[in-house]
Order: C-alpha cells, then sequence, then structure tokens
C-alpha cells in the first residue's frame, strides 16, 4: 500500500450494520474521515461470511483498518465456525497463582490464536488486552481482568501481546488509567473514581507503564471520572491523555476513544461535541460503534483537527506479515 493510501486514514471508526455491508455501510466507509472499521457479533454468521464481509470492506477502501474486541470469556465476538472458545483472562491469573511459568505460556498462546484467527478472516487487530486490576468491585470488567496484582497483570499480558506480535497483530491496552476501582458500568452510568492520583499510579497504572516500555501500539482510556485528577471522564481530559499519558509515561502510540455513545461519554454534549472533546484531550482515533444515526450526524457536522502524527500511529494497528522467526517463536512455544 502507498503511503499516499496509508496517509489518507481519517480520524472515525465505525460499525457496519449486519452480515454484509449495505449501501448506507458503504457511504459511511468511502468518507476520507474514516480510518477503521469495527465489527461485531452482529456481523457474524460463519468463516466464509466474515471473510466476505472483510474481504467488501478492502474493495472498497484497500486502507481501511479492521478491529474487534475479541478478548475471551465474555467479551469474544465470533464463536464457533474456525474460532476457538477462549478462556476469560482471570483464569489465567488463578493459573498464575499456582504455576506462573505455565500462566505466562498459556498467556502466549491466547494471543497466537486470536491472532491467527482474526487474520485468517482479514481483520488487522484486537482490542485486548484488559489492563484494569481486579479489584473485586466492577461487575462489567470483573473476570475480564487477569489479577488484582498489577505486577501480574503486565506480566500476564505482556505474554498474550507477544503472542499477537508472533503473528504480526497488535494489540490495545485498555482502560487507562483504569477501571476496575468502580462498581458502575460505563456503558449505562458514568462511573467516579475518588481515589488521589498517587493511589491510581502505584497501582493501576503500573500493567500500562510497563507495556508502553515493552512496545504497546495503542490504548484506551477509560469513560470513567476520577475528580481528585480532572472533573472530565478520562477519555475527555487532556491531564490523562496529554500530560500523564503522552509526557509522564511517554506513550507515542495510537490512542482511541472508548465507543463515544456509551453513557460515560455523555457528559461531553452531543456526538459531534465528544468527538471534539477527545481529540482536544489527545486521542487519535473516536470510535462509533452501534448507532447508525449518530454516525451519519458526525460525518454530516464534524470538521477534525489537523492530526500530524495519526497516519504513523494508524500504521502500527494494521496486521503485518508473519516473520518466519515470528513463526518459528510461536511453534516453538506452542509445543
Amino acid at each position: 500500500m502507498s503511503e499516499r493510501a496509508a496517509a489518507a486514514r481519517g480520524p472515525v471508526m465505525l460499525g457496519v450494520e449486519g452480515l454484509a455491508a449495505t449501501a448506507a455501510d458503504r457511504a459511511r466507509l468511502a468518507d476520507p474521515r474514516v480510518g477503521g472499521v469495527i465489527l461485531f457479533t452482529r456481523n457474524f454468521e460463519s468463516s466464509k461470511q466474515l471473510r466476505a464481509l472483510t474481504a467488501s470492506i478492502r474493495k472498497l477502501r484497500p486502507e481501511l483498518v479492521i478491529g474487534v474486541d475479541h478478548e475471551g470469556g465474555r467479551v469474544q465476538r465470533f464463536r464457533g465456525d474456525r474460532f476457538s472458545e477462549l478462556p476469560a483472562m482471570r483464569t489465567l491469573g488463578e493459573q498464575w497463582d499456582a504455576d506462573p511459568a505455565a500462566a505466562g505460556e498459556a498467556a502466549f498462546r491466547n494471543g497466537v490464536t486470536i491472532a491467527r484467527e482474526l487474520v485468517a478472516h482479514g481483520i488487522d487487530f484486537s482490542f485486548t488486552p484488559v489492563l484494569d486490576l481486579d479489584h473485586g468491585k466492577s461487575a462489567v470488567i470483573g473476570d475480564r481482568a487477569f489479577h488484582a496484582d498489577p505486577v501480574v497483570v503486565a506480566d500476564l499480558a505482556g505474554a498474550l501481546l507477544r503472542g499477537l506480535d508472533s503473528r504480526g497483530v497488535a494489540g490495545v491496552g485498555k482502560h487507562f488509567p483504569g477501571h476496575g476501582w468502580v462498581a458502575a458500568d460505563s456503558h449505562v452510568d458514568t462511573p467516579v473514581d475518588r481515589r488521589h492520583l498517587d493511589t491510581i499510579l502505584a497501582a493501576d497504572v503500573i500493567p500500562f507503564a510497563a507495556l508502553i516500555a515493552q512496545g504497546l501500539a495503542a490504548i484506551m482510556p477509560a469513560h470513567v471520572v476520577y475528580p481528585a485528577v480532572d472533573s472530565r471522564p478520562a477519555g475527555f481530559s487532556p491531564v490523562w491523555i496529554a500530560e500523564i499519558l503522552r509526557g509522564r509515561l511517554g506513550f507515542d502510540g495510537l490512542v482511541f476513544s472508548d465507543d463515544l455513545e456509551m453513557a460515560g461519554a455523555h457528559s461531553a454534549g452531543d456526538i459531534v461535541a465528544r468527538a471534539e472533546a477527545a481529540i482536544a484531550a489527545g486521542c487519535d482515533a473516536v470510535l462509533v460503534c452501534n448507532g447508525f444515526d449518530a454516525m451519519d450526524d458526525l460525518l454530516a457536522r464534524w470538521t477534525p483537527p489537523a492530526q500530524p502524527s495519526l497516519a504513523r500511529r494508524w500504521a502500527r494497528m494494521v496486521r503485518r506479515p508473519t516473520s518466519a522467526l515470528g513463526r518459528i517463536a510461536a511453534a516453538t512455544r506452542l509445543r
């Protein structure tokens, strides 16, 4: 793909309506402000159908990046017909308590499996791993978290990412700076975490910092308010994204907003105001996943600002040809 085509990826990532791209989907995806597509269970019926869907998206615009929330456990969009049943991440944390080395190998194998199966269906990356700590408070996170210990989370998530990378696939760490302390679900409410910054940095941020140091490609912030730090949700907060994530932690990868239609995002205003707030805070790409009227409204009214780093950061999310070394490393660890 030419550099010119890659540079055409805009900052909007959209869902599509069903099992095949509709005329309305194609019109939205043809818009140059769109850089990516996120898929869901509604987009999957069979392996053959999914491959046809992603091929049709590539035919429309080859440069579009395709992603999916494919973690394992409760959050696995595709099941059956060429897709393995993946365990919840908590099972790896429980295994780590008994045998850390075996748990790390299992996490690596999960990463290889996710990557291999997604690539076979024309998908570039998964929004995984969850780096939230299992504080025993959040039902929406719950068993999606590896463990309560941030060092264990960093170890297992790092192994999973190495599995993804061995097959040429990037991951996304979420939900910065940590969603595990709050009981409220940001899909339907605005969670508030009243802890002080030093407390959050000393625990929840540790896995993010560790994986940034290892080359993590992308991060998704939480629609959670941390009032001791900023009155805005983290995904709309220049304190969290520009100052702490970019500045203090030195992260130079792609920052995705979480879905702008979630209740935790509504405090910023309408869909255009939410997109503007996310980009102003330091996000690179904004997600609108399920509301097709909201997608049309955003594309009708929003003019994104110039983003000099966007093309370079998007490029890290495109699946890479698997090197012979990567294949050998994965095969060796899977024996």
